[in-house]
């Protein structure tokens, strides 16, 4: 009975080919991943992204999407030069704080832009992916400012040295998700 079961089934496949379309969760987590690097830094979800987007195969998802320009070399090349120039401004203390409403609206603009495209390259629906990494960059925003300047006035640390080590787990944390996404 299990066989006629299995070659009823590969016999339909053959008449009807349908795509490979990873399980959500191979959409959902890193999409959340990178949402919550956007929250930290705005530009840190589409530079590491781009970045592991330049270097694969174009996903057939991306094919004739608007957002296969995260794909191009020079567009992973121009992200990781706006990551350093908002690693640099970030330690200004006369810079706007990032729950400031046209921050948080860069980072949800941001974090939308990662998670559609992430969610696309992957077979899902880009308005869902966008949901995901802007509500994701949103909610980090909050969180880590708070968590930045808890342990600032805790430890009576500047709140620029706190955010050197921010940054550092912002660089480290997206090298790894790269890495991680270019081993599956």
């Amino acid at each position: 009975m299990k066989d006629k079961k299995s070659k009823a089934a590969r016999a339909e496949l053959r008449k009807n080919p349908q795509p490979f379309k990873p399980a959500p969760t191979a959409r959902f987590w890193p999409a959340l991943g990178l949402a919550a690097l956007t929250g930290m830094r705005a530009t840190s979800g589409p530079t590491f992204l781009s970045h592991y987007l330049s270097g694969q195969a174009r996903p057939a998802g991306l094919a004739k999407s608007r957002l296969s320009f995260l794909q191009k070399p020079a567009v992973a090349r121009a992200f990781k030069g706006l990551l350093v120039a908002e690693l640099v401004v970030d330690k200004n203390p006369k810079g706007g704080n990032r729950t400031d409403p046209d921050q948080l609206a860069v980072r949800a603009a941001s974090g939308a832009l990662v998670g559609a495209t992430l969610y696309r390259a992957r077979g899902g629906r880009g308005l869902s992916g966008a949901l995901v990494g802007s509500l994701g960059a949103v909610a980090v925003a909050f969180a880590s400012f708070w968590l930045r300047k808890t342990i600032s006035e805790q430890t009576h640390t500047r709140t620029s040295v706190v955010g050197a080590g921010e940054d550092a787990l912002v660089v480290g944390g997206g090298a790894l998700w790269a890495r991680a996404q270019a081993a599956k």
